[in-house]
């Protein structure tokens, strides 16, 4: 198998010039690219969301005013090519996704991984649980994406959750707003699943300590762009009002890191709009701030 090497500035996330700072046999961090889109059911376009955030981070103030420093120079992040999805679609492209994350974490690198559809986590969570006991998977989403199936199809982007759930996993969700009958049957009669929906969010006042209770030691996040309000997320595929909200996402996501072990995240469902840059800097400005949460927790 070939040696893994990192893109060089003009590719790099956040446009690193020094090669210290991204050289991958050194790096504690990863980016790691999956442009895999195949299932899409309304607004097509994911497949260009990782490439999209990454040129964006490029625009990123390096200076973390929050945290008050330099956040890459802690340590080493390294980007890596995209992931080819030629003749690789559903079981195969997670398979796919499986074996190349699982390489990372051999190399015990702590994976950041940008995606296209939400798909792709089925892949991830694969390889974390492998390796992880007890791990809980954290979902910022509109959807609940618990259909057992959607247009016949196991793995959909509609169905990711569900796949997680059939592994016996513990999930949290957050800012649901958007689902069919069958997966809301689902969550009632679930042990495993903890749906924090929009209206939950806006009511209650404990939603974030509650939320993190439901959580294992170890968890798995997973950012759907379109967990996110559509007045600061406008590229999705799928947008749905009553979204969160920068500064409570933050605020929430500061407190699981701070107490629970978070081994890895994705950010998923970016699909980049002509004319607006907006959603994909603040997802490439969120995947930085949460590697500086993560540095300084």
């Amino acid at each position: 198998m070939a040696a893994l090497k990192s893109l060089s500035t003009k590719d790099n996330f956040l446009g690193i010039e020094e090669k210290k700072y991204y050289d991958y046999s050194s790096s504690k961090y990863v980016i790691q690219q999956v442009p895999y889109e195949h299932t899409s059911s309304y607004l097509a376009g994911s497949a260009k969301g990782p490439g999209a955030m990454v040129k964006a981070s490029q625009f990123v103030e390096l200076y973390d005013e929050e945290l008050g420093i330099e956040t890459f120079r802690k340590f080493v992040i390294s980007t890596l090519p995209p992931l080819d999805f030629k003749n690789k679609v559903d079981a195969k492209a997670v398979d796919y996704i499986e074996q190349e994350t699982t390489r990372l974490l051999n190399d015990k690198k702590y994976v950041v991984s940008l995606g296209a559809e939400h798909t792709v986590t089925y892949g991830f969570v694969k390889a974390y649980a492998a390796k992880y006991k007890n791990l809980s998977v954290l979902q910022i989403d509109a959807h609940s994406d618990l259909r057992d199936t959607y247009h016949n199809n196991k793995f959909s982007h509609a169905s990711v959750m569900h796949r997680v759930h059939d592994m016996g996993l513990n999930l949290v969700q957050i800012g649901i707003r958007a689902q069919c009958i069958e997966e809301a049957e689902l969550i009632k009669k679930s042990k495993n699943i903890h749906t924090y929906y929009a209206h939950d969010v806006r009511s209650n006042k404990n939603w974030m300590k509650n939320a993190v209770k439901d959580l294992t030691e170890n968890v798995y996040l997973t950012i759907d762009a379109d967990g996110f309000d559509p007045s600061i997320m406008p590229a999705v595929g799928t947008a749905e009002p009553r979204g969160l909200f920068w500064e409570e996402t933050l605020t929430f996501l500061k407190k699981v890191i701070k107490t629970k072990n978070v081994v890895g995240f994705d950010i998923v469902e970016c699909a980049p709009m002509k004319g607006t840059i907006l959603s994909e800097y603040t997802l490439a400005k969120l995947a930085y701030r949460l590697i500086g949460y993560l540095e300084t927790k």
